[in-house]
């Protein structure tokens, strides 16, 4: 089986980056958020965050300011040219992927369907 590989980067806003360094800045040093898909959610799939402090040899590193994001090799291939973003609006305060693979995603931004 062939690693799954992006062919759009995956990107992180200035918005995203600097909560995920706020966020990092309260744990132990080295700490990273990792971000990947998983089965489930009301659309099939959905994004989970994580503070990792493990990196594998095959994950894609963002790094941008004090934040530094992780992404698998398999998550990588549902998120093909999606941009990590971070909205504070009337709903609340939240990491949403902007991903252009998703046909269709549910109203929290959480979970999605290809």
């Amino acid at each position: 089986m062939t690693t799954p590989t992006t062919t759009t980067p995956i990107t992180l806003s200035e918005r995203a980056a600097r909560r995920i360094g706020e966020i990092l800045a309260a744990e132990p040093a080295g700490a990273m958020l990792r971000v990947s898909v998983e089965g489930g959610g009301c659309s099939g799939f959905q994004y989970k965050f994580d503070v990792a402090r493990d990196r594998a040899e095959d994950d894609l590193v963002l790094a941008k300011g004090a934040a530094t994001v992780l992404i698998d090799p398999v998550s990588q291939q549902y998120m093909d040219g999606a941009e990590i973003d971070f909205v504070d609006d009337l709903i609340g305060a939240s990491f949403r992927i902007n991903n252009p693979v998703a046909s269709a995603s549910c109203g929290c931004g959480t979970s999605f369907s290809i």
